[in-house]
């Protein structure tokens, strides 16, 4: 019986359809809207935007929701996947995207973007690249059949491990920039978009799977929450592009110009990752997922942290937010890749 070919839901399918539009109609309401959005701009906590705070915890608990941490009790059983990611996501990926950033924005864009405005695209760079994917990663892995458990092995350790150096590598890595950082901001970034929200979703997961049991959890409740998910992801870049709409306005180009080394870095990743699979003799089901956790990024907290150490208006949120656009279309590409070379 020929295999039934697996298709990316319809959502993620066409994520980079709808960023497009919602960038349109952000850079609209902003253009006619003017000052009026101030007022949304104004509600902070601690520096923490409260709508955009609601609005990514609402994307970030769906998928922390999925995350199992006894699933690790198994990890021993075949570790050199696991090693391969986490060297990838931790100790390489981190600074290949400082280094891919500084060159185009510090150097060969210095005739596009003022020297005081490259470091703060330099930063939101860092940002991506010192987040490595969580929830999307577990689309990527079924499209490449990937093996589910072992996936969610690699998501759960990342995770806990984004809850201890995030903090530390964003703090190293963007004393390249000259920027002060805030560290209360930043680590109430961690508390707020990771440790609370990571906390509730195994809490809550529990309870449901104790209660309604895993299969019912896995297939109805899951799914049930994707389109509250994929709506505050839209909500809230329309609210970036309306404070975003002036400067891109004024520099139509600069999307395109943040696109080429967020590509590069994505291919870049990819190929180190599957060769280093290949020469590991990791099998398929291990090796692609491993190749793409680190290929693709946690955005959401990427998006939250540049706004709050940053601001809404920054260079440095409207580079995690072209993140979310260059990111379907790019990894679509290397999932046909990954299966294409699987023999």
């Amino acid at each position: 019986m020929p295999q039934t070919k697996k298709q990316i839901p319809f959502f993620e399918r066409y994520l980079s359809l709808w960023v497009a539009l919602c960038i349109a109609a952000g850079i609209l309401i902003g253009h006619f809207l003017g000052d009026n959005m101030q007022v949304l701009a104004d509600a902070q906590i601690y520096n923490v935007n409260i709508p955009v705070a609601i609005l990514i915890w609402l994307m970030i608990y769906p998928m922390m929701l999925q995350i199992d941490f006894g699933s690790i009790k198994g990890v021993g059983k075949a570790p050199k996947g696991l090693i391969l990611t986490l060297i990838v996501n931790w100790l390489i990926k981190p600074f290949t995207m400082a280094f891919f950033a500084w060159i185009f924005f510090e150097h060969l864009y210095s005739a596009w973007i003022d020297p005081e405005m490259a470091g703060e695209y330099i930063a939101g760079a860092i940002l991506l690249g010192v987040a490595p994917c969580t929830a999307m990663v577990f689309v990527w892995s079924y499209l490449t059949d990937g093996d589910p458990n072992y996936t969610l092995v690699q998501v759960s350790i990342n995770d806990l491990i984004i809850l201890v150096a995030f903090v530390p590598l964003v703090g190293l890595l963007l004393g390249i920039t000259d920027i002060t950082i805030p560290y209360n901001t930043l680590v109430a970034s961690v508390l707020i978009f990771v440790v609370i929200p990571l906390i509730a979703g195994v809490i809550t997961n529990k309870i449901l799977v104790r209660k309604h049991g895993e299969d019912w959890f896995k297939n109805q409740f899951l799914p049930g929450l994707k389109p509250l998910s994929i709506l505050a992801l839209l909500l809230t870049l329309v609210l970036l592009f309306a404070f975003q709409g002036p400067n891109i306005l004024d520099n139509p180009l600069i999307i395109l110009l943040i696109a080429v080394p967020l590509i590069i870095q994505s291919y870049f990743i990819f190929f180190l990752t599957w060769f280093a699979g290949r020469k590991l003799k990791l099998k398929h089901a291990v090796c692609a997922p491993a190749a793409m956790i680190g290929t693709s990024n946690f955005f959401e907290l990427a998006v939250a942290v540049a706004i709050a150490l940053f601001g809404l208006q920054s260079p440095a949120a409207l580079v995690t937010v072209v993140g979310v656009l260059v990111e379907v279309p790019v990894m679509l590409s290397l999932v046909a890749l990954a299966n294409k070379w699987r023999y």
